[in-house]
Order: structure tokens, then C-alpha cells, then sequence
């Protein structure tokens, strides 16, 4: 009798966690950015719904580049901000790729200097009573990389 109200206890906290609204979120395409002695930078933005009429902090953001099944880079941004209360917060997302990456993309490329990527981030935040969890996004796509003649 108890074990049975125990359940059903936890079948209701459960189904009323379950439809609190949560933020949501939305990537970007990857564009390039800049060049710099070290490689490259790429970047994103993801772009971050907040139903909560009061703001957010994010804990970190992760993100994994992809390009041909290999990881080309990866990292996390700790503590990136916040997320606006009841509404849009877009945040930029820099991805660094070494020149041993750029190197290698470099000898995969067909003339037309296209990349097909999937770029895979999760934002990580902490909702009172929720707690903390992550909200994975994910874009795929084909970049342009710029020429030599187009970066200088």
C-alpha cells in the first residue's frame, strides 16, 4: 500500500516536471571569421529562448566541429553569461581550428573550396528546482572557405 502511493507520488512529480517549460535553442550556419597566427576562427550563433520571466545563467557551453566524420576541433566556454529574462539571447560561438587541421581540410578540398560540416554544441544551464542540465543543438551544412587572395 505505501510502496503503491510512493509511485504514484513520483509518477506525478514526474509528469508535472515534465511540462514546465524549458529554454530552447538554435544554431547558426558556421561562417568564417578570421585568421590569425595560430589557424583560423569559425564562428556561430546560438541563439537562446528563455520562457522564465527572469534570466539564466549558463553554466558552460561545449561545442565539437566535424568535418568528413573526423573532429576537427572541440572546446568549452565556461561561464559564457547569461540568458535575457522572457525573451532572445544570442551569444557567439568562436571556434578556434589549428593550422594542422586547416592543413589537412586544405588537402580534402575539390576546387571549389567547400567544407560540409556538423557543428554540435550543448549549453549547459541551472533552472531552480530542475537543476542543471543541457540542451544539445546541432547545425550541419557546407562552408566556403576563403581564398588566399579574399583573406589578404
Amino acid at each position: 500500500m505505501m510502496a503503491s502511493l510512493v509511485g504514484k507520488a513520483r509518477g506525478f512529480v514526474a509528469e508535472k516536471i515534465a511540462q514546465i517549460p524549458k529554454p530552447e535553442a538554435s544554431l547558426e550556419r558556421v561562417a568564417f571569421k578570421s585568421i590569425s597566427r595560430e589557424g583560423i576562427t569559425l564562428h556561430s550563433y546560438v541563439d537562446v529562448s528563455n520562457p522564465y520571466s527572469y534570466r539564466i545563467p549558463i553554466c558552460e557551453l561545449t561545442y565539437t566541429f566535424k568535418s568528413d566524420g573526423k573532429v576537427i576541433a572541440s572546446g568549452t566556454m565556461p561561464d559564457p553569461g547569461w540568458i535575457g529574462a522572457s525573451g532572445l539571447t544570442k551569444l557567439e560561438l568562436p571556434v578556434n581550428v589549428p593550422y594542422d587541421f586547416v592543413m589537412s581540410l586544405m588537402k580534402d578540398l575539390s576546387g571549389d573550396w567547400d567544407i560540409d560540416y556538423v557543428l554540435e554544441v550543448g549549453i549547459t544551464i541551472n533552472l531552480p528546482v530542475l537543476g542543471t542540465f543541457t540542451i544539445p543543438v546541432t547545425t550541419e551544412g557546407e562552408m566556403k572557405l576563403p581564398t588566399f587572395r579574399e583573406m589578404f
